[in-house]
């Protein structure tokens, strides 16, 4: 169902919504004409992008060339000819650019899955007496997952403790500490330098997901004292599904990492086609295989979208959406609890609210056209994607949300099945 035109100023049915005032941040949002940069459907409100960005108009074009020029044409020749070869390099720094980083820091490559085992298997490596890899209990799902592969591998301990006792557990016995800086279900956020600081102190290396904080929220990795970082490609940054991932090494720290996932592209020389395995300099050491041209061309452009973005600014709005938003919704919806912190600096681009029925209600909710998602056992999250998404997006979504609630919308059985996997 298409939703409601907010323009319309449905007061009538849910007076409490802020229409007018969404209508003025979105005539004075710095970044409003960046959304016609992406292709949205007209009758959904789309609030998912942390979890899968947009299609950037840009990038049906490149793509295009890459498919019926470069490929169909060029053939084998693009490697040279159209720069495949260096595609790996070029688009880290394009985000090396967005998370404060020296653009020969970032490469792009595999999934963050890999990613992190490259770097744990690297990190562990350089403290053979040490026992343990530690992780915050509750982390998604891969990274620890990962984790436990490489310790049970190594012969360590994973220990996975709660996010208010991460800095307290870290110790000298401790190999690595992989940590998720924005979290994917609550949207909070651990402060990149206080970590760093405390991990320092006992000699211990951080690994850092930016999976939810990459293209979302300032970062400043140089400056944070941040060594080793992934994070993916397709949602903040609009890769499309399934991007590659990148991967970030401080460069003092390069030289020392050697990881466990050694092929042809991360060796010094790998035209030569030798026996013996030579890491290459610098980060082309955590190359693999043959780069996934298509999905990476099409990350690279996704990625021009943000250079006449200031990212201060796009934080700065998101801070204006989360306030906005969840002020409407708890006006509204009390039967909803936040579970996001309010405080800026405690949290990432989105919001999450706990409902026990909150498996239903999205569901609803996207028969009325707004698309945010569920997160076992009963959260409801909003991405407040700030280059594409209005005020009166937020408005509008508020007020379905409300009228879901208050007329038990979500109770209808077709709402309550579970999703079919196949």
């Amino acid at each position: 169902m298409k939703p409601a035109d907010s323009t319309n100023k449905d007061t009538t049915k849910n007076s409490a919504i802020h229409f007018e005032e969404a209508a003025l941040l979105d005539a004075i949002d710095p970044l409003r004409h960046v959304r016609n940069r992406f292709q949205l459907p007209q009758d959904i409100i789309y609030l998912d992008g942390n979890s899968l960005g947009p299609l950037p108009r840009a990038t049906a074009s490149a793509l295009s060339d890459v498919i019926q020029r470069q490929w169909a044409t060029d053939l084998i020749r693009s490697w040279n000819n159209n720069h495949w070869i260096t595609a790996p390099q070029r688009t880290g720094k394009k985000i090396a650019s967005l998370i404060g980083a020296a653009g020969n820091e970032v490469i792009v490559a595999d999934s963050v899955s890999v990613n992190i085992f490259k770097l744990l298997t690297a990190i562990t490596g350089q403290y053979p007496q040490r026992t343990t890899i530690l992780t915050e209990s509750g982390n998604f799902p891969t990274d620890a997952h990962v984790a436990q592969g490489v310790a049970e591998m190594l012969g360590l301990q994973l220990k996975l403790v709660p996010r208010e006792q991460i800095t307290e557990a870290i110790n000298t016995d401790t190999a690595a500490l992989l940590l998720t800086h924005v979290h994917y279900k609550t949207g909070q956020r651990f402060d990149l330098a206080t970590v760093n600081a405390a991990a320092k102190a006992c000699d211990v290396s951080v690994l850092w997901d930016l999976s939810h904080s990459a293209g979302a929220v300032p970062l400043n990795l140089n400056h944070t004292g941040t060594e080793f970082a992934v994070g993916c490609g397709y949602k903040y940054l609009n890769g499309g599904p399934g991007a590659p991932a990148f991967v970030y090494v401080a460069a003092s720290q390069q030289r020392s990492m050697k990881s466990a996932l050694q092929g042809w592209m991360g060796h010094s020389a790998p035209f030569s086609f030798e026996d013996d395995y030579q890491p290459a300099s610098g980060m082309n050491r955590f190359l693999i295989g043959t780069p996934p041209i298509l999905s990476l061309l099409a990350l690279e452009a996704a990625l021009d979208e943000f250079v006449a973005v200031d990212m201060d600014v796009v934080w700065k709005k998101s801070q204006t959406m989360f306030d906005f938003f969840v002020s409407q919704v708890t006006r509204n919806c009390p039967q909803l609890q936040l579970m996001t912190p309010t405080a800026p600096n405690l949290r990432g681009s989105h919001v999450s609210f706990s409902h026990p029925a909150a498996w239903p209600i999205n569901n609803a909710l996207i028969a009325r056209g707004v698309i945010g998602d569920f997160r076992t056992p009963d959260v409801l999250r909003f991405g407040l994607t700030p280059l594409y998404t209005r005020f009166s997006d937020l408005a509008q979504a508020a007020s379905i949300l409300s009228d879901i609630i208050a007329a038990d919308e979500w109770k209808k059985p077709e709402y309550s099945r579970p999703a079919v996997v196949t």
